[in-house]
C-alpha cells in the first residue's frame, strides 16, 4: 500500500506524476477566484467592500433597504418612482398563503431551527420549477418572493415561540419597519427602524462568502431557487458564519465591567477559545461594517454602548500585545448585537434578521449564475491510499 505521494506511474490512464504538478486550491478556497461577477467584492487591505460598484457603507448610511436591494437584483440605484414600485412588490411579497401560515405555525411548536422552518416554507412558497426551465422575469420574481416571505416567516416562529401570535405583513411599510412590527408586535420607533435598516443594508451580501458560495453553486445544477435558497440558509445557520452577534452580546454580559475585559479575554484566549466580534478573515484594516454600525449605535446612546465602545478598547489593545505580528479588527458582529438588542430586538433572532438582510444577496448571485450558468464542478486531491494489485 503506497501514498500517492509515493507512487509514481500510470494509474486508470492517467499519469500519477501530473496529478502531482496540479494548482491546489488554498484551504477553505481563501482567495481563489471561482467566478467572475458584478455584484460586489470585498477589499480587506483598503477596507472597503461594494455593491455594483457603489461604497456600500455610503449606501447603507444614505439609502433605505429597499432602494440598496433593487441596485443589488437589477444592478442601479432606482429613482423615487422605481423605489416606490419596488417597496409595494416587495411588501405584496411579504404575505404568506393560507397554507403557509399553517406550516409555520405548526413547525414553531416543534423544535426546529427557525432557519430550518424557513428553508421548509420556501419549498413551498417558491416556484417550484428549476431555474434552468425559467425566463430571467421568472427567476427574479421567485427571488422576490424568497426575499419577502423570509422577515415574515422568521418574525411569526419568534412571535409563536414567544407565546403571541404571529401578524400579518403591512405592506404600507417599509420592509425594515415591518419586519421589527412584526416580531415585537408594535410599530417601531423611527430610530429603531432605522437602525435596523441600516444593518440591513450594510449585510445584504458581502462577496463569496460561504452562503453565497453555497447559493451560486446550487443554482449552478438549474435547481429551483428555494432549493438554492435552502442550501445558502443551511451555511448560515453555522455559528462561524451567522451566529456571532448573540454570542457577542453574551460576551459583553460576561465581562460586566471594562476593567474586567482583559482578564476575561485572557482567560478565553488561554482556554484556546474564539473571541467573538474580533478578527476577520479578509479585512486587514477596519472593517467598514463595523465602523458603520458603532456610528448608529453612538446615536441609540446607553450604558451598554459606553461600555463597549470601552470594552472594544481594553480587547484591541490586549490583541495587540498578545499577537504583534497580526492585524486583529472589530468586525461587524461586535456592534451589530449592540444595535440588535437597542432596537429591541430579541437575541434569538439576530441570525435571523442577518437572514433577512442576507437573502437578497443570494438572490442577487443566484440571478446572475442562473443567467450565464456553467455547472460548478472541481476537483479534490486525492490523499488516501493506492493499492497496486489487489
Amino acid at each position: 500500500m503506497l501514498s500517492i505521494y509515493q507512487y509514481s506511474g500510470i494509474i486508470g490512464g492517467m499519469n500519477v506524476d501530473s496529478l502531482l504538478t496540479e494548482n491546489i486550491a488554498p484551504p477553505g478556497l481563501k482567495g481563489l477566484i471561482v467566478a467572475d461577477t458584478e455584484v460586489g467584492s470585498v477589499r480587506g487591505d483598503e477596507g472597503w467592500y461594494h455593491y455594483r460598484g457603489r461604497n456600500a457603507a455610503d449606501l447603507a448610511r444614505q439609502h433605505t433597504f429597499e432602494a440598496v436591494a433593487h441596485l443589488l437584483l437589477s444592478g442601479a440605484l432606482p429613482d423615487q418612482m422605481a423605489e416606490e414600485a419596488f417597496r409595494a412588490e416587495l411588501g405584496a411579497a411579504r404575505r404568506l398563503t393560507p397554507e403557509a401560515a399553517e406550516m409555520v405555525a405548526a413547525l414553531a411548536q416543534t423544535d426546529l431551527p427557525p432557519m430550518s422552518v424557513l428553508r421548509s416554507v420556501l419549498g413551498m412558497e417558491v416556484d417550484p420549477r428549476p431555474t434552468l426551465d425559467l425566463d430571467n422575469d421568472e427567476r427574479r420574481a421567485a427571488v422576490m418572493r424568497a426575499i419577502g416571505i423570509t422577515p415574515t416567516v422568521l418574525a411569526a416562529v419568534n412571535r409563536i415561540r414567544s407565546g403571541a401570535a404571529p401578524l400579518d405583513p403591512d405592506g404600507s411599510l417599509s420592509h425594515s419597519a415591518d419586519y421589527l412590527r412584526m416580531t415585537l408586535g408594535q410599530t417601531p420607533l423611527p430610530g429603531h427602524a432605522r437602525a435596523v435598516e441600516t444593518y440591513l443594508c450594510l449585510t445584504a451580501d458581502h462577496g463569496f462568502n460561504a452562503s453565497t458560495f453555497a447559493a451560486r453553486v446550487i443554482t449552478s445544477t438549474g435547481t429551483d431557487v428555494g432549493g438554492a435558497m435552502g442550501g445558502a440558509l443551511a451555511a448560515l445557520a453555522g455559528p462561524l458564519h451567522g451566529g456571532a452577534p448573540g454570542r457577542v452580546l453574551d460576551m459583553l454580559r460576561a465581562i460586566g465591567h471594562p476593567d474586567n475585559a482583559v482578564p476575561w479575554i485572557a482567560a478565553e484566549l488561554d482556554a484556546g477559545r474564539k473571541i467573538m466580534g474580533f478578527g476577520h478573515a479578509v479585512y486587514r484594516v477596519a472593517d467598514p461594517r463595523s465602523e458603520t454600525l458603532k456610528t448608529v449605535a453612538l446615536k441609540l446612546g446607553g450604558d451598554l454602548v459606553d461600555r463597549a465602545l470601552e470594552i472594544e478598547a481594553r480587547v484591541l489593545d490586549y490583541l495587540a500585545e498578545w499577537k504583534p505580528d497580526a492585524v486583529i479588527v472589530t468586525n461587524v458582529e461586535f456592534y451589530a448585537g449592540v444595535v440588535l438588542h437597542l432596537a429591541g430586538l430579541p437575541q434569538e433572532t439576530f441570525t435571523p434578521t442577518f437572514t433577512t438582510s442576507r437573502v437578497v444577496g443570494w438572490g442577487a448571485h443566484l440571478l446572475e449564475q442562473a443567467a450565464n450558468n456553467k455547472i460548478m464542478r472541481p476537483s479534490a486531491r486525492y490523499t488516501g491510499l493506492l493499492h497496486n494489485g489487489d
